[in-house]
């Protein structure tokens, strides 16, 4: 195990400020101090480097962390990896994303239940505590059984708040305690040695000293106690300790003073690294206790470490598409055969049919045989080429694949279910998925021998393809149904690991344009798509050297032509540096620009509470105010970022963050006012290099775009909903302007029954609330994920937002049992 005071160096490098407002170890860095955040990450890349290792040596194979046993994301990741110990090479990108979700949905618990003595074991709460430490264990451990990571996460980071807050706000640490306190994970044991109610725990600190306030025979008997907290009333029983804190309005009524440890300026302040190493240890029980309860594999899934590439297909099955159901087969088979046991090898597959008035089902399998089998057994049958269920396929498939997949849609029918076009660019968004269509021939020969207005409605439904796409990061490719085979070259570059986005931009030209990009050193693999009806380009590189699109095979790269897709894949050598295109072209294009490479970054917009904290924010931000961007750079310890930019997706406007570090690879970025046009986030800066003498220029793009709204949808939901039995969620509708009638719509990712008001009117105060029902069918396995999607969109101007609330169902039998079977 590594010792606290051996990774303060490396973690103490600074990261945020204080949170005086809730009672917990302050959330960001605070002069000394260690985080919820530190705490988490430290334990989860302890207990993953340890199960690499065990792996590793089972198997006869070396583990190996740097000598310098700095446990960041990347230096786990690549020793796992270089062990073989992960069944995949997934990207320090990954597991970074993983122990961000894990993290921030720690700090949630702070903005959710603030003043809740539970989540926090304040007022001697310890059996509702446990409860809860026990539960969500249980719920993990049920979640990741059922294949359901992303809510297992969640929960995960939330009861890893309240089991760390306990060592903070109790006396564990003061009674001499050694080691964790493990009666908080093993229901079955009692709770023994707790002060009673009316036993005096506490004396006056004399003058600013705390230190010795904590009754001698309260010591001396070892029993244990916790802070009262209350920022209402200074109200407590007789003789009991308070949290203490200037909020604390307890701390001020005898006994005076507070034992809290939550950071290193508090009242036991001088016990605050005890306390953090204590709960560090705490954390990595819990973990080594859901490792022994799933299995190793299981385990680096949950962490992030065994997933790779998604091959996600969602395919029309109607009559006419028989050419793409071969030409789909044939790519995925490809892929499929030629990575099978390989890194490269994708982790889990998808695949949604859809046609009218059918979509579905959904097949997810980690297996490529069954999947090899559910693709072959697709034949084309029935629907000609008329509008289809098109965007109910996509939805299926944004819901039921995980975060960051890349999907391809193979169709040649426009879609039918058009009003869920919202819904689905409010699912890209919150699952970040790249989304890219494969549109065969069947539209464009119909538009050319389709009359003026059937011309203007089918371009119409070939532009919402592209909208999709290009909202998604992801092309609109249209081919014919005799060169799709080539075209489907784009899944195979898809499919590979550690990719990352250098720059993509949609344009409507008017004047022909030259569109500059950085390549950096860390990029191999380099791919530039240029997707548009016949457009003119010369590629520059950064000594001038030149290639136009005309030539197949240049001095620069190999361009691969099919219907509107133009691929141009660089050579090896002489790629780092400033690129230049040049491109001429009478139709909109867009321009992308891919690579592999271990240097990427997380976004996630966050709420700022007063005195500091942040926790993520799950929908849309306001236009026009401001807004707060946590940045993590992943994979990459020697990048230094000089600016942070929000670009006009299909423009050239932009807005520029102001950036604070949070040490070396975590940044909080202000925004002072978020535009009304869709954008993408932009990351410029240096790059170290032990190669050069001296650092090299990188940029990268996130590929969603993100936009901002004039309302916002407010809810806290619960993290666990029985089967069978209805749950309410109450939600507050807010505008930046009075008055407005808003169409409300909800559903979740497994047609579960949802009720809901269709409409609210925000009225002159410009707040509604609302409550929808969800109800989860009874034969429902215990450790299910759903996600209850909220929308509401303006009826006038179509601006609308979303709320996505992630629950785990779960039986109380399932709980109980599931909690009761602790193995150590």
């Amino acid at each position: 195990m590594v010792s606290l005071v051996a990774v303060a160096v490396f973690l103490l490098c600074g990261t945020l400020f204080q949170s005086p407002q809730v009672a917990a170890f302050k959330p960001l860095f605070q002069g000394g101090s260690l985080t919820h955040r530190e705490i988490t990450q430290l334990a989860i890349l302890r207990k993953t480097a340890e199960v690499c290792r065990d792996i590793a040596t089972a198997q006869g194979r070396n583990f190996t962390l740097p000598i310098n046993n700095s446990l960041t994301p990347s230096a786990v990741q690549e020793a796992c990896s270089a062990s073989a110990a992960s069944s995949s090479a997934a990207s320090s990108h990954v597991f970074y994303l993983v122990i961000t979700q894990i993290f921030l949905s720690n700090a949630v618990i702070d903005q959710l239940f603030a003043l809740s003595e539970a989540h926090h074991v304040d007022n001697e709460a310890f059996s509702e505590g446990r409860h809860l430490i026990t539960q969500g264990v249980a719920a993990v451990k049920a979640s990741v059984l059922q294949g359901s990571y992303f809510s297992a996460r969640n929960t995960l980071g939330a009861l890893c708040h309240t089991l760390q807050d306990f060592y903070s706000h109790s006396n564990w640490v003061e009674l001499g305690s050694t080691a964790p306190f493990g009666t908080l994970i093993k229901p079955e044991l009692p709770l023994n040695n707790l002060a009673g109610p009316s036993t005096p725990t506490c004396r006056s600190c004399t003058g600013s000293d705390c230190r010795d306030n904590i009754l001698p025979e309260i010591l001396l008997r070892k029993k244990l106690t916790s802070g009262y907290f209350s920022v209402y009333s200074s109200r407590k029983p007789a003789g009991k300790c308070s949290h203490g804190g200037f909020l604390d309005r307890t701390s001020l009524r005898e006994p005076t003073g507070g034992i809290n440890k939550d950071d290193i300026r508090s009242d036991h302040g001088f016990l605050h690294l005890r306390a953090a190493d204590m709960a560090i240890n705490a954390t990595v029980e819990v973990l080594q206790d859901i490792r022994l309860a799933t299995g190793d594999q299981a385990f680096l899934q949950l962490v992030g470490l065994s997933q790779t590439s998604v091959l996600a297909i969602v395919i029309d099955t109607t009559g006419s598409m028989s050419d793409e159901i071969e030409g789909a087969k044939r790519v995925s088979f490809s892929i499929i055969d030629s990575r099978r046991g390989t890194p490269g090898e994708p982790s889990e597959y998808i695949l949604v049919p859809f046609n009218d008035p059918d979509f579905g089902p959904l097949t997810r399998t980690t297996n490529a045989d069954i999947f090899k089998e559910r693709i072959n057994s697709l034949s084309a049958d029935g629907g000609g080429d008329e509008p289809e269920m098109c965007l109910s396929g996509l939805l299926l498939a944004l819901a039921g694949a995980p975060p960051s997949s890349d999907i391809f849609v193979f169709t040649d029918a426009a879609a039918t279910d058009l009003e869920l076009k919202s819904t689905v660019l409010a699912m890209i968004e919150s699952t970040r998925s790249t989304v890219t269509f494969m549109l065969t021939n069947v539209l464009l020969r119909r538009r050319r021998t389709a009359s003026q207005s059937q011309q203007f409605k089918l371009r119409s439904d070939i532009q919402l393809y592209r909208d999709l796409a290009h909202a998604s990061g992801g092309q609109a490719i249209t081919v014919t149904k005799a060169t799709l085979s080539q075209a489907t070259a784009v899944i195979t570059d898809a499919s590979t690991s550690a990719l990352v986005t250098v720059l993509q931009v949609v344009r409507s030209p008017i004047i022909p344009e030259n569109v500059s990009f950085v390549l950096d050193p860390s990029l191999s693999n380099v791919t530039v798509y240029i997707t548009g009806d016949s457009p003119v380009f010369t590629l520059y590189s950064p000594t001038g050297v030149s290639q136009s699109d005309s030539v197949a095979d240049g001095p620069l790269g190999s361009i691969l032509t099919v219907g509107n897709l133009n691929r141009v894949k660089l050579n090896s050598d002489s790629q780092t540096g400033e690129w230049k295109i040049s491109i001429d072209s009478t139709h909109s294009y867009s321009l992308k620009v891919i690579g592999q490479s271990s240097v990427n970054f997380l976004i996630n917009f966050v709420e700022q509470l007063e005195g500091g904290d942040f926790t993520p924010k799950a929908n849309r931000p306001f236009i026009g105010r401001n807004a707060t961007l946590f940045v993590s750079v992943t994979g990459g310890d020697s990048v230094s970022v000089t600016d942070v930019l929000l670009v006009e997706a299909s423009g050239s406007d932009v807005v520029h963050g102001t950036i604070k570090s949070l040490g070396a690879t975590d940044f909080l970025v202000n925004i002072d006012r978020i535009p009304e046009w869709a954008f993408v986030v932009q990351l410029k800066g240096l790059l170290n290099n032990s190669t050069r003498s001296s650092p090299s220029r990188f940029q990268r793009q996130s590929p969603t775009q993100q936009r901002g709204s004039g309302v916002n949808i407010m809810a806290q939901p619960n993290n666990t909903i029985e089967p069978g039995i209805p749950f309410n969620l109450n939600f507050t509708l807010v505008t930046n302007a009075t008055g407005g009638s808003y169409t409300i719509r909800a559903w979740t990712d497994r047609s579960f029954s949802v009720s809901f008001p269709r409409s609210l009117d925000t009225g002159t105060e410009g707040s509604a609330q609302g409550s929808v029902t969800l109800t989860a069918r009874s034969d429902t396995e215990s450790g299910t994920d759903v996600t209850l999607t909220i929308e509401a969109e303006d009826s006038e101007s179509s601006d609308s937002n979303y709320v996505a609330l992630r629950f785990t169902v779960m039986t109380k039998v399932a709980v109980r049992k599931a909690a009761e079977k602790q193995e150590y």
